[in-house]
């Protein structure tokens, strides 16, 4: 009897009357920011997929973040790369460029509900090579108390940075020990203000020379250190080793550009605070802080796999446990995902960390990455510092940039 059956088994199977997905598939997936604190999150997920699609198995991999490229690049390398792996948005680039990932366009869902900004952010050359897996955003932080107190109405998201630069110089006059703003002048900043102005790039459209030191960019680093040499933001020697988080906690800034992984650690300020998006130059740019879920392009499991990464980026059970246990924030258009973290007080206008998410900037991305922001943020030291201007920092600079992208 068992030999009959297994006959008529293996017939069921050779006509297609049993389907694929009764066959074991297994998906290596690679990690970075899973372990340690999200491994069981992680392990909820997985068993969600997995009951919707059985016969396949999700084996999980993980990596601290300062060992994790070396990892996968030894593994991409040998032949032997994971079947799904997470990528920054700055590694992602490169892995794109180098014919690592696979396209995913033809697996994606219609109805796929992330943000339409989030998901061109993982394209690349017109083809869909990761999916945002989760985001960050950063904003304007404010002191609503020192705002009442210098009698100037809260920000809003039409504030421009004249409008900060006024609302600055108003709480400043507050007291020698209160100060207006701190927007940190550093690459980070550098790029998204470069997106504010809507004129600075930092490279040519075919990325083969460095346009760094155009009027546009030597305006929005002068936009940027006129606030210290204005005296409503402290210098680093005036700060005397109190990092900008703290300052704001103690009450003695008005204002302050960061992330919204600072939430927790103002959430016990004694004084009211909230947040907007950032102000503007000539337009709205935000930053896009973002991990994508990749396919490997030598997979040998792409329906799959592709499956997998769409369901760790994309699904509800997903976005749920993310936002649950506050392991970052899914990039979904989907307002009822957010709803119990939109209702957390402070800050109350949560809504600000998604409409940030409308108006995104990605930095400059190039094979030789870490020599340029090191570059640029050399070139900002010495404007901050008053050795050089700001147009001579920049000519420096550019013929640096032009130097690594040759």
């Amino acid at each position: 009897m068992a030999r009959k059956l297994f006959l008529i088994g293996l017939l069921l199977l050779a006509v297609g009357i049993v389907p694929a997905l009764a066959q074991e598939t297994t998906i290596r997936y690679f990690t970075f920011s899973a372990a340690p604190d999200h491994l069981e999150d992680l392990d909820a997920i997985i068993a969600a997929f997995e009951e919707a699609n059985p016969g396949v198995t999700v084996e999980v991999e993980t990596a601290p973040f300062a060992d994790y490229f070396t990892l996968l690049q030894a593994d991409v390398v040998s032949g032997d790369a994971p079947d799904v792996f997470e990528l920054n948005y700055e590694n992602f680039v490169t892995y794109a460029a180098n014919g690592t990932l696979l396209d995913v366009s033809s697996y994606l869902s219609a109805e796929a509900p992330f943000y339409p900004r989030a998901l061109e952010a993982f394209q690349y050359e017109g083809a869909q090579m990761a999916l945002p897996a989760t985001f960050s955003t950063v904003l304007l932080f404010y002191n609503a108390d020192l705002f009442d107190a210098a009698g100037v109405a809260y920000p809003t998201a039409d504030w421009t940075w004249e409008d900060a630069r006024a609302a600055a110089a108003a709480i400043r006059a507050l007291g020698s020990d209160t100060w207006g703003i701190f927007s940190p002048v550093q690459f980070w900043e550098f790029y998204k203000k470069a997106g504010q102005n809507g004129e600075c790039e930092f490279f040519n459209a075919d990325m083969t020379e460095s346009t760094l030191n155009s009027p546009a960019c030597v305006a929005t680093l002068e936009t940027m250190v006129s606030f210290m040499n204005e005296d409503l933001m402290p210098t680093a020697a005036e700060l005397s080793g109190v990092s900008d988080g703290d300052l704001f906690t103690s009450g003695k800034l008005g204002m302050l550009v960061t992330g919204i992984w600072m939430f927790g650690a103002f959430a016990e300020a004694p004084f009211a605070w909230n947040v907007e998006v950032e102000p503007m130059l000539n337009q709205h740019a935000n930053h896009f802080f973002a991990n994508g879920v990749a396919v490997s392009a030598t997979t040998a499991n792409a329906e799959a796999a592709a499956a997998w990464a769409q369901f760790m980026a994309g699904s509800e059970t997903a976005a749920r446990v993310r936002v649950a246990s506050a392991w970052e924030l899914p990039a979904l258009d989907q307002p009822a995902y957010f709803e119990e973290y939109l209702a957390l007080t402070p800050p109350a206008n949560r809504a600000a960390v998604f409409a940030a998410l409308e108006n995104p900037v990605t930095p400059p991305v190039i094979e030789r990455q870490n020599e340029m922001q090191d570059a640029v943020n050399a070139a900002l030291t010495r404007v901050v510092d008053g050795e050089l201007t700001a147009q001579e920092a920049l000519d420096q600079a550019k013929a640096e940039l032009d130097a690594l992208v040759q």
